[in-house]
């Protein structure tokens, strides 16, 4: 007896260091893993005694105990013995009262047959997984736009998607979320924008981005402490990725510099941005609240000689600007004044002072 008490006692110490082994690596709570342990025991065990109402299975990480109990009724008669029990049997084996409905049989936990121990581990593996499923859920919902550092592990050859992960966490980066021309290579640990999370059938669906302005936007607040605690504001951003991006910001109190704060002493802010986006062009332009102003400034860096308000819905403007500024005004394939106008909000018509485009209209 005292030899069987001590295997018993051997095993479940076994048991609880394989339970904190396998919580530390997984990075779950070991009574968490404990109650689905349990849950799944109890499953396994309905068939051969009964219903799962009549089975309890406690596991105490804390403790160390590992205990199934088997809890049947005191009848006169028997008519299913997996969950009933007679009172004199009762009484003489199980020192239950004279009065009591039930008596709590503890059970052997060795003689728990392999068919016992596949249900379990069957149910076990899907806890996990379930467990595992919904801290990757909780962990990348807590940091839906925001940026993140993930570590490539692989590149699809075909696809051209990336595998990376984040902590513990698996997801993709599409090739269309990646900046063009940017290689990427295993290892490699990139500073992605977490644009959306889904919880879908096949598990938590993270859409991340490398083109995304809202990772220039949370690049800066990184980099310019004005921006983190708010002095100053981002109005607006718009962004070519790859090549160029605009950034309107402001500031509540007109003795701060706005524009001055985001660059930097010489502009090792703005630099460390411009590092990470392997050399896109950054303009960063003071916001206005007077349409005009705002509009000169976002077709930076060409000069503006005047800016004309068409009409305020839709919004549209008429900008002159000198004839040697005209194609910097425009920008290679139209790039600068399209980002102005999505910086601002409003369709910009670029002329040159002369009003000719180099033929006559």
């Amino acid at each position: 007896m005292a030899k069987a008490k001590k295997q018993l006692k051997n095993q479940n110490k076994e048991f609880f260091e394989a339970l904190a082994f396998m919580g530390a690596e997984k990075g779950i709570p070991v009574e968490y893993i404990a109650d689905k342990i349990s849950s799944a025991i109890v499953v396994a065990l309905r068939k051969d005694y009964g219903t799962t109402e009549n089975i309890i299975c406690t596991i105490d990480p804390e403790t160390e105990t590992f205990k199934v109990i088997l809890r049947k009724d005191i009848v006169d008669e028997v008519e299913d013995s997996r969950v009933q029990i007679l009172r004199d049997e009762a009484v003489s084996q199980y020192k239950a009262g004279p009065e009591a409905e039930f008596v709590e049989i503890e059970m052997d936990t060795r003689q728990f047959g392999r068919i016992v121990a596949q249900t379990a581990k069957h149910v076990i593996r899907q806890g996990i997984r379930d467990v595992e499923r919904s801290q990757a859920l909780s962990e990348f919902q807590a940091h839906n736009r925001e940026l993140l550092t993930a570590v490539v592990q692989r590149i699809d050859p075909k696809t051209g998607n990336a595998a990376v992960t984040i902590g513990k966490s698996e997801a993709t980066l599409p090739k269309l979320e990646q900046v063009p021309e940017e290689e990427l290579y295993e290892g490699d640990h990139i500073k992605v924008y977490v644009v959306d999370v889904k919880d879908t059938e096949k598990g938590p669906k993270v859409m991340l981005s490398r083109t995304h302005p809202g990772l220039v936007k949370r690049l800066f607040e990184t980099e310019v402490p004005e921006i983190f605690d708010g002095t100053i504001e981002i109005k607006s951003v718009s962004r070519q990725a790859g090549s160029r991006t605009k950034l309107a910001v402001w500031s509540a109190n007109s003795e701060i510099d706005a524009v001055g704060a985001c660059i930097g002493p010489r502009g090792a802010r703005v630099n460390a941005i411009v590092e990470e986006l392997k050399g896109e062009k950054i303009d960063i332009v003071k916001y206005s609240d007077d349409p005009v102003a705002f509009i000169s400034e976002a077709l930076s860096p060409s000069k503006v000689v005047s800016v004309e308000i068409l009409s305020e819905e839709p919004k549209m403007a008429k900008v002159t600007v000198p004839d040697s500024q005209l194609s910097l005004a425009i920008g290679n394939k139209g790039q600068n004044v399209r980002l102005a106008a999505k910086l601002t909000g409003w369709k910009i018509d670029i002329r040159p002072e002369s009003g000719f485009y180099g033929e006559e209209e």
